[in-house]
């Protein structure tokens, strides 16, 4: 179902996820020998970029549409993100739409980034920005921004995180013909050896309106978060070594909010700081009026 035929959501929600890591590298940084994200204090952090990249992945195995699509779970054979955009929201080949750019995007900016959100689940969620480059040296690019409602941050450990680093060996044996063992070579492995990460979100009423996003997608997107990890295992990430240990679901009764987001994650913020473990009845009392859904991870 569309998001065309489902009415945008009326009532602001706040989320947050509960994460549990044990012998993990949950978000490993490039820049830095693939050694596990951490802030200036030592705490570990999972960005936002890698959570919702996971989302997609969770919807995507769900059956949603997705326009980011990771390169081993792309299911239309389009090799890039332009060629998906060409083919989906423009409806031309490439060469068509080049010589007749402005009458197709351009003149109708509203239509495209309609068909956008119409076709794709991520789009309509987080938002995204369509750019076009000039078919000529003097015409000027075509850039559709689309605003999403759906937020959410980087996670980050309650505490600072111990990091565990081994020195593997990496085989190039499989060069060549076969016939002569190559040489091997030596790498550093990374794991954080346990930590509980904490990300907050947020869905607002707002934006929906122009993206279209519905209750409906609130709904799917709340049935995947506790299955955050499942079907994300790797090397770094082995089995069973990433959980989602809560979702908390807060879901105002107005489309503005009883309370602000920072209001309803300070809430949950200051209870594991000052109790330093989930308590559910403290919690469900911190805020008058407004009571979480809380979901078991899966």
């Amino acid at each position: 179902m569309t998001a065309s035929t489902q009415n945008p959501i009326n009532n602001k929600i706040d989320f947050a996820i509960i994460m549990g890591v044990t012998n993990a590298n949950p978000n490993g940084d490039p820049l830095n020998g693939n050694r596990p994200r951490t802030d200036f204090e030592g705490n570990g952090e999972i960005t936002d970029v890698c959570l919702k990249r996971k989302i997609r992945d969770r919807l995507q195995e769900a059956g949603e549409a997705i326009f980011i699509q990771s390169d081993e779970k792309k299911t239309d054979g389009m090799t890039s993100l332009k060629n998906r955009a060409y083919d989906e929201i423009v409806g031309l080949g490439k060469g068509a739409f080049e010589a007749d750019k402005k009458e197709n995007i351009e003149a109708k900016r509203d239509e495209t980034a309609k068909k956008a959100c119409d076709k794709w689940f991520d789009v309509r969620a987080f938002g995204q920005v369509f750019a076009f480059k000039a078919d000529t040296k003097n015409a000027d690019g075509v850039s559709i921004p689309i605003r999403g409602p759906v937020t959410i941050q980087s996670a980050f450990s309650l505490q600072p995180v111990d990091i565990t680093s081994t020195q593997i060996t990496k085989s190039v044996s499989g060069e060549g013909d076969g016939t002569k063992k190559g040489s091997d070579t030596m790498g550093m492995k990374h794991r954080v050896d346990k930590g509980i990460y904490v990300t907050y979100g947020a869905i607002t009423p707002q934006l929906a309106e122009r993206t279209g996003f519905s209750d409906n997608d609130a709904e799917k997107l709340k049935e995947i978060l506790p299955k955050l990890f499942e079907g994300d295992a790797s090397s770094a990430r082995p089995e069973g070594s990433m959980q989602v240990k809560k979702v908390i679901w807060w879901q105002h009764n107005s489309k503005s909010g009883q309370y602000s987001s920072a209001k309803v994650h300070r809430s949950l913020k200051e209870l594991l700081d000052n109790k330093g473990a989930f308590d559910e009845v403290a919690l469900t009392s911190a805020l008058a009026g407004l009571t979480p859904e809380i979901i078991e991870g899966f």
